[in-house]
């Protein structure tokens, strides 16, 4: 496989739109993104899943699927080796991901996001000008 196969399959999916996020194609559906071709020039693209989907994709197809370093992969951000891949495989990872957006966008999350600890620091110093 390759990127282009990756574009393909990606916009295949009902309601998929190609756009762009610094500068790289992503993939979103309800405009979330749900798999990017970030890492295309190492060869990857990117799929967004659960901790516990990309557990399953990595222990099912190990020479396919890789965790994306640091907390994006923590979260489930997977790379997928394009060259390894075989059709169906990315296909179903791109369904799994594009299924996944579709789910969190009809159920968002009912609890309000805290601001991370540097953003009310911020805000108060801005009140004390």
């Amino acid at each position: 496989m390759n990127v282009n196969d990756f574009r393909r399959i990606a916009l295949s999916l009902d309601g998929a739109q190609e756009s762009s996020h610094m500068g790289n194609p992503d993939f979103r559906v309800g405009g979330k993104i749900f798999a990017t071709l970030a890492a295309a020039q190492h060869g990857y693209g990117n799929v967004k899943l659960t901790p516990e989907m990309q557990a399953e994709f990595v222990r099912e197809h190990p020479q396919v699927f890789v965790p994306v370093a640091g907390g994006w992969g923590r979260n489930g951000m997977t790379h997928i080796r394009l060259e390894a891949a075989k059709e169906d495989v990315l296909a179903g990872a791109l369904r799994a991901a594009w299924q996944l957006r579709k789910e969190r966008n009809a159920n968002p999350s009912q609890k309000k996001r805290t601001p991370p600890e540097w953003a009310l620091v911020v805000k108060s110093r801005r009140g004390k000008s």
